[in-house]
């Protein structure tokens, strides 16, 4: 059905495991509680009742050896496409001061405790690579530590509550982590507990906070949703003709979409050393205002995004000596932005036109977030579709988006392995000149195996609040210049 399958691993094994057997026979198991517990609260176990899990020691080679030799036998051989590990910090229960003095391959605990994911998450990628380069190392991972990117890893910012004051602070986290230089990041969509929430999906603050923190996950590294209490699926939150359906299926449908600028944007980090998720200072450091601007950021170097992050649409509604939340959609709430200085921005919904340097207000129905594209942007836009490879990108719309001369590097390679590695892949460079209106597709540099040999770009000139009719060209990989 066109899946793929992340399986959730740990750290952590309890005593009828093999792992755990190979494991504690060469004295590579800590002596702490962590979790999860079973049989008995006391540690160490009793000895005629073996029941505490215990956490390996990812320091040690051998330890790394012995973690891949079970995953691959009886997981990545199989077909399993990638890892979430859990627990990497290692959970580490009721802490005892002695619990620091562990020795480790590299010395106690305490001096290399906080490296204890880069260890186990590098343990991982190190040997699938040795394994196999036909599938990319795919790692969703809890914890991390400075240098970690270097290992396909993806980090999650845990189980965090469900409440719009938690969700508000993910931007700032995602922000500060990107600036550590570790770009891939996520969050629990709708948060993972939902301890506020005892109506559940029946709540319709809930359903709105879900909606709104979709939105804002549609613009970060990893676009996942997961939690516990409650079911996620986008049935669960009505069905299609009704305002939260229809805008959580609204930013499901913009993320694929986006793929080719992801995508794109992807190599940009990986091959010149940028950030998916950008502090606005980054791009605007001469803009005072932005400095410690925490609620908006780009994502790459066109995307302008401000996620809404209190609610709009739930009222109380009091019954006698009850009260109750409800749904309210007959009035349109806005949001306030800020526009960095130093160029112009278009609004992504409706194409209007603003100058730099101001503060607005932009309506916030329950599907649009304030969502800016920078002049001089050149966003290239797939086909409508369920899964990624549904459709090959042979027909692509291009958006060039006026008021400043632009470029962007358009990028493909065979997606699931590591030939790019071999310099199989491709980019196709694409420059704007703004003063003669004239779009460059330049010549297509490298090559890979199954590329597209010709495709169509639709052409779409953007100028303030109207879209130029558009224009089709064939693309074989020769450059080609358009006036629009």
């Amino acid at each position: 059905m066109n899946a793929h399958m992340v399986i959730s691993i740990w750290s952590s094994f309890g005593p009828h495991t093999k792992p755990y057997k190979a494991l504690n026979e060469k004295g590579m198991l800590f002596n702490f509680k962590t979790w999860p517990q079973a049989g008995t609260d006391t540690w160490p176990p009793n000895p005629d009742y073996p029941s505490g899990v215990r956490v390996y020691d990812p320091y040690h080679p051998e330890a790394r050896d012995i973690y891949w030799k079970h995953l691959n036998q009886g997981l990545f051989s199989l077909g399993v496409d990638g890892w979430w590990m859990d627990s990497t910090e290692p959970d580490h229960l009721d802490q005892q001061a002695e619990d620091m003095d562990t020795q480790t391959y590299l010395g106690s605990f305490r001096k290399v405790r906080n490296a204890y994911p880069l260890m186990t998450v590098g343990g991982v990628y190190d040997h699938q690579r040795a394994t196999s380069s036909d599938k990319r190392v795919f790692i969703l991972t809890r914890s991390a530590f400075a240098g970690q990117q270097r290992y396909g890893s993806n980090t999650w910012t845990g189980d965090v509550v469900s409440t719009w004051e938690v969700l508000g602070k993910q931007i700032p986290a995602g922000l500060n982590f990107s600036l550590c230089g570790i770009p891939h990041w996520n969050s629990d969509i709708g948060g993972f507990f939902l301890w506020e929430y005892p109506r559940k999906l029946n709540d319709p603050d809930y359903r709105e906070l879900y909606t709104r923190w979709l939105q804002f996950g549609t613009f970060t590294p990893m676009m996942r949703s997961h939690g516990a209490d409650a079911p996620r699926e986008i049935y669960q939150f009505g069905a299609k003709g009704q305002p939260v359906y229809d805008a959580i299926e609204k930013f499901i449908h913009l993320r694929y979409s986006l793929l080719p600028y992801i995508y794109s944007t992807s190599w940009e980090v990986s091959a010149h050393q940028s950030s998916m998720i950008r502090a606005l200072f980054m791009d605007f450091a001469s803009d005072k205002k932005v400095w410690d601007i925490n609620d908006q950021y780009m994502f790459g170097k066109s995307l302008l995004v401000c996620p809404v992050i209190e609610p709009m649409y739930t009222q109380i509604q009091v019954n006698g000596k009850d009260s109750i939340r409800v749904e309210d959609f007959s009035s349109i709430k806005s949001s306030k932005v800020y526009l960095p200085e130093g160029c112009d921005w278009y609004d992504f919904w409706t194409h209007e036109k603003q100058t730099g340097g101001q503060t607005i207000n932009k309506e916030t129905p329950i599907d649009i977030i304030p969502l800016y594209v920078r002049a001089g942007s050149i966003l290239p836009i797939g086909p409508k579709v369920q899964y990624a490879t549904e459709k090959k990108w042979d027909d692509m719309e291009l958006r060039i988006y006026k008021g400043a001369n632009g470029s962007f590097t358009f990028y493909e390679d065979e997606f699931d392995n590591y030939n790019y590695e071999q310099g199989k892949y491709t980019e196709i460079p694409i420059t704007w000149k703004d003063s003669s209106n004239t779009l460059t597709i330049g010549n297509r540099k490298g090559q890979y195996k199954g590329m597209l040999q010709q495709r169509k770009f639709r052409l779409v000139l953007i100028e303030p609040g109207s879209v130029n009719p558009m224009k089709e060209v064939i693309y074989t990989g020769k450059s080609i210049t358009v006036k629009l």
